[in-house]
């Protein structure tokens, strides 16, 4: 993505603005002094689509001058072209015949000036940067006989309302999330932070798309190392489109090849307040919900904003359900596979008489009928996320009722196979981080097939091969398990168990140093604190 418009060039098509010849896709058209010509140029660029609108105003009375103001529907807010551009420009007693100057630039300066009852106004004298700002739901107000165009700010349309979050719910908590609209999305932020240190830097990306992307960060917290690699990233950055945030998040990740995530992403705004306030990046692309935060580690995808809304015990409590969950999901199907294959003699002997009696008739291996089954059991998800909402749930359970009791009396399936595959699905789910679940449920499969080869021995391999890699991997400088690898004491206080809040008495971050509260003087080194799920 570079930072520059769809038509990068910039070349002059003689006084008449014709385009050249053999110009292929970069425009060589400019602002002509005749008005005429540059409307037609502007048809020309937009292949005369029927979402363009021109709005044709005569100025002054003893000398009359023609005026044209050029937008597209539906990228604009209609009530502001109508009263404060077009009804400006109509009503305005500047243009009186006394005061309409001759020069084509002091009449732009005068509408520039005086006509307009706009906030945000600016002239442009490049072909490119012009088609651009009316591409992007602006007004371009033309006047005859001058080669530069202004720019008023008229961006609306319609766009979704603020809602409650979809994919991140909480039980206590704020009940809004971000929105498809950048303005919007940087606004709910600063309705929670309302410091000047707070600093915004728009950026535009896709050569053709040019995607308004907005960086924020807290000037006095952001490490300006992990900053600086951030922006060097950003510029080497080249493509033609970006539809939504998971563009820039694979183009800035620090590993390709690893199934889990080294980039936050969230929909709610008081999880993005937090993590800025905590010394992290967010990046908000225009056009999706879903904002970015870096640097991240392990600990962040499995906290909750309800572990700062609830009493510490009770946040502890369920954080200890979400890692167990995400063992399970890790490690219960090999687990089971490893003992019905190759340790029979870890299994008490009832329960192994059990096992043996029901697989008599079964035709697979334990291995097999694993994999049989989380297959079917990720067939019926993917089933019932794609599915319309009013039936998409009924399908899921209605198809996994259906489905294990089909199976078991086919004799395909052992009961106890069905109970533990229903149970690792389970625990994916009780995982805040959805790109988190996902990676565990393809890790898993390794897992299955290394206990199938190995028994405990296989499954001990695979954990050595796991915690290597996850150790080995960073985010943005920031050890991906930290506090854990580097250990940090004060780190513990807020990553597997919640302390107390009056305890949590430094602003944390996991960017390398710990802040205090009161005096902002940096204190230690590798220390970590919040998950960056609530404020500091």
């Amino acid at each position: 993505m570079k930072k520059n418009g769809p038509n990068s060039q910039n070349a002059s098509a003689g006084a008449s603005g014709e385009p050249a010849a053999g110009a292929g896709n970069q425009s060589v058209l400019t602002i002509s002094d005749n008005l005429e010509q540059t409307l037609s140029n502007i048809k020309l660029e937009l292949g005369s689509s029927p979402d363009l609108k021109i709005r044709k105003v005569q100025l002054g009375q003893a000398e009359p001058v023609w005026a044209a103001a050029v937008f597209i529907d539906g990228l604009v807010n209609s009530v502001a072209v109508d009263e404060f551009v077009v009804g400006a420009l109509i009503e305005n007693t500047a243009f009186a015949a006394e005061e309409m100057p001759r020069e084509p630039q002091e009449r732009l300066q005068l509408i520039l000036g005086r006509a307009l009852e706009l906030g945000e106004t600016s002239i442009k004298d490049n072909w490119n940067d012009m088609m651009l700002s009316l591409l992007s739901g602006n007004t371009i107000i033309l006047l005859d006989g001058c080669s530069k165009a202004i720019e008023g700010g008229t961006k609306g349309g319609e766009w979704r309302t603020v809602a409650e979050p979809s994919s991140q719910i909480v039980i206590r908590g704020p009940k809004d999330s971000f929105v498809e609209s950048i303005i919007t999305n940087t606004a709910l932020i600063r309705r929670r932070i309302k410091s000047p240190k707070l600093w915004v830097e728009f950026m535009k990306f896709g050569t053709v798309t040019n995607t308004d992307v907005a960086l924020l960060y807290m000037k006095d917290r952001a490490d300006q190392k992990v900053l600086d690699q951030l922006k060097m990233r950003l510029k080497k950055i080249d493509i033609e489109a970006v539809l939504e945030s998971s563009y820039i998040e694979q183009l800035i990740q620090d590993k390709v090849f690893t199934p889990f995530p080294t980039v936050y992403n969230t929909e709610r705004p008081d999880v993005a307040a937090a993590n800025l306030l905590e010394g992290r990046i967010v990046l908000i692309v225009d056009g999706t919900p879903f904002v970015l935060i870096v640097p991240t580690v392990l600990a962040q995808f499995l906290q909750s904003t309800d572990d700062y809304s609830l009493r510490f015990d009770i946040a502890t409590l369920m954080r200890l359900v979400r890692y167990v969950s995400l063992i399970i999901l890790l490690l219960g199907p090999s687990v089971f596979i490893a003992l019905t294959t190759f340790h029979y003699e870890m299994v008490p002997t009832p329960m192994l008489i059990s096992l043996l009696a029901q697989r008599e008739n079964v035709p697979f291996p334990a291995a097999i009928e694993a994999i049989i089954m989380e297959a079917a059991f990720e067939i019926l998800r993917e089933a019932g996320i794609r599915m319309p909402r009013a039936v998409g749930q009924t399908v899921s359970v209605v198809g996994a009722l259906i489905l294990g009791t089909a199976v078991v009396e086919a004799g395909i399936i052992t009961p106890v196979m069905v109970i533990v595959v229903a149970l690792t699905g389970i625990a994916s789910f009780a995982i805040p981080s959805y790109n988190l679940a996902v990676a565990g449920r393809i890790v898993r499969f390794g897992f299955m097939i290394s206990a199938s080869m190995f028994g405990f021995y296989g499954i001990t391999l695979g954990l050595i091969v796991l915690i290597a890699h996850v150790n080995s991997l960073q985010s943005f400088g920031t050890p991906y398990l930290a506090p854990l690898s580097p250990f940090s004491i004060r780190g513990q206080k807020d990553t597997v168990i919640r302390v107390p809040m009056f305890l949590i008495n430094l602003r944390p971050n996991k960017l390398g140093y710990m802040k205090d509260d009161k005096s902002g003087k940096r204190k230690g080194t590798a220390d970590t604190g919040k998950d960056g799920q609530s404020g500091a």
